[in-house]
Order: C-alpha cells, then sequence, then structure tokens
C-alpha cells in the first residue's frame, strides 16, 4: 500500500505484521569505476550539493572511489566494480539506475537524457541476467522513478520512504513500490531544493534512523519517520546533512559507512549516539567525488 500521510503512515505501521521481514542488509554491493570524471551539466540543473565552479581531478576520484571499494571489502562484504564511461558522467553513482530485490534486478528510469544512457548498459544487465535475476525494467516505462535515490528502504520491514521532487513523479512511486516488492510505501514532499532523499535521510539496518527534518514540506512527516524508529532516530542538523552525512549506509548489521566529510561533520553526541546504537563507523575520502553532488550512499547499489 502506498499512502501520503503522516497520519495514515502511522495508522498502516500499526497495522502492519512483518512476521515476513527481508533481509536486513545487502550481501554485496556494486559499485561504478569513475571514467574520465566530470560534473553533468544536465544533473547541474537540479542537483544543488554540485560544485559546477570547481576543477576536478578525475585520477583523484579513480582513486577514492576504489578506496571504497577497499573499505568495504575489509568488513567482509562482497563488491562488484564495473568501468564507467567517459559518456555518462554520473555512472559512479549507480544506485540512481540499478537496483535489487531478491530475485530481481530493477533499472531505473531517469530523469536526464545523460543518465538514461547508463541504464543501456548491456554488461551490467547481463551480470545479473546470468545471476538468475529477472529483470524488472522501468527505463522503457513512462514514469520518472531514481530508485534508491528518491526512494529510502526499510530492508528489514519493506517499508519504502518516497521523497517527491522533479527525480521521481506519481507513476515512478508506483511503479518502484511493485518493483521491490514493498509492504507499505510513504510518499511525501521535500523541501524544492532537495532532490534526493537519501542525501537527507537512511534507515540504518532496519533499526534506526538518520534524517534531517528541514529537508521536508511538512514537519509532521519527519516526526512520523521519527516514531517508526522509537529511540532510536538520529536528527541531523543543516551543516551534517550538507556535509553529506545523512548519504550514509549500513552494510552489515553493525557496520555503518559515511565519507570522511560527513563523518568529520557529525557532532559529538551524534556519533556517541551511532555507537551506542551498535554501529561501527567506516569512513573514507570522499570529497573529490562529492563535487558532483552525492557521496557514498549514491555510490552503492546495494545486490540482494
Amino acid at each position: 500500500m502506498i499512502v501520503r500521510s503522516a497520519d495514515e503512515f502511522l495508522e498502516r505501521l500499526g497495522q502492519a505484521r512483518f512476521e515476513t521481514a527481508g533481509p536486513v542488509c545487502a550481501r554485496q554491493v556494486m559499485l561504478v569505476e569513475p571514467a574520465a570524471f566530470a560534473v553533468s551539466t544536465q544533473s547541474a540543473a537540479d542537483n544543488p550539493y554540485m560544485d559546477t565552479q570547481a576543477a576536478v581531478d578525475p585520477e583523484r576520484a579513480l582513486l577514492q572511489s576504489r578506496a571504497l571499494a577497499q573499505l568495504i571489502m575489509r568488513q567482509g562484504i562482497g563488491v562488484v566494480v564495473f568501468p564507467g564511461r567517459a559518456e555518462t558522467p554520473d555512472d559512479i553513482f549507480p544506485n540512481n539506475v540499478f537496483a535489487t530485490a531478491p530475485g530481481r534486478f530493477i533499472v531505473g528510469r531517469m530523469l536526464h537524457p545523460d543518465r538514461r544512457r547508463e541504464a543501456e548498459r548491456d554488461d551490467i544487465r547481463a551480470y545479473f541476467r546470468a545471476r538468475g535475476y529477472a529483470t524488472v525494467d522501468l527505463s522503457r516505462q513512462d514514469c520518472i522513478a531514481e530508485l534508491t535515490g528518491p526512494l529510502v528502504i526499510d530492508h528489514a520491514r519493506r517499508i519504502g520512504f518516497c521523497g517527491m521532487s522533479g527525480r521521481v513523479d506519481e507513476a515512478g512511486l508506483e511503479a518502484m513500490h511493485a518493483a521491490f516488492g514493498l509492504y507499505l510505501t510513504f510518499g511525501f514532499d521535500l523541501q524544492p531544493d532537495e532532490y534526493h532523499t537519501n542525501v537527507v535521510m537512511s534507515v540504518l539496518a532496519g533499526r534506526a534512523c538518520v534524517v534531517y527534518p528541514g529537508a521536508f514540506a511538512d514537519a509532521s512527516v519527519p516526526e512520523a519517520i521519527a516514531r517508526a524508529y522509537p529511540q532510536r532516530t538520529l536528527l541531523l542538523n543543516e551543516a551534517e546533512k550538507d556535509a553529506f552525512a545523512g548519504n550514509c549506509i549500513a552494510l552489515g548489521e553493525n557496520d555503518l559507512f559515511m565519507s570522511q566529510t560527513g563523518a568529520d561533520a557529525l557532532r559529538p553526541a551524534n556519533r556517541r549516539a551511532l555507537e551506542s546504537w551498535g554501529f561501527q563507523l567506516h569512513s573514507t575520502e570522499l570529497d573529490e567525488i562529492e563535487k558532483a553532488g552525492g557521496s557514498l550512499r549514491c555510490m552503492v547499489a546495494e545486490i540482494f
């Protein structure tokens, strides 16, 4: 079921039964290495986190991407790496275009033409097809659905949180709800200057939540989300959010990954809260890649 108000979300949440919950975290992840790293002028049109004036260093971006892969693998998590392509400068953020649910490989429908070309990659499609995944191809549907950019998923309870912006429309909301096999999806409006929910919110291994309340058009929305994670909701301030602290991901029940920029911005009380909830924070420098308007979570496509 898809709901569009805080009251209805809380009502349905209270009625739901999650005995057949999904996997808490991905068993592997997929990354795409940058090739001729650049800032996409198309994406800059509606991504306020992009630094279009800064010079970029493609070699440094590549090294930072490889350091992230090594950091994840050191925690015992498998990493599948595909090469990037110079003609698709945003392909270092594959989670917007490719995702999985158990048994399904999902291809998103992107807003910008540069990113739509990413969805056509035969090598990534073939990789999952060879491993028995059924393809759910939203890229050929009449919708905008940038997958786990606008849609943050509590995989343990199969609940989706979808911030509506130019990167997802009503048809995309419905298509993603069905594609990921969700029990309940809460659709809500973001502030006009926010483009992806995963920059301002993350669900951590089904038992905690990180959120920046100011990103939501209706203040009752983050309040309702916090009630879904009682005593386990970390409230970010604007500085933490702008440093991509919200663009984090739990891989494994206790391993939380965040860019060094985000980790450095965390207030001591927030860091202590995460540790008290059993999370070990892992971070690495991604500041070169962050010039393109995304951070660590955007770089990680989960494989279930």
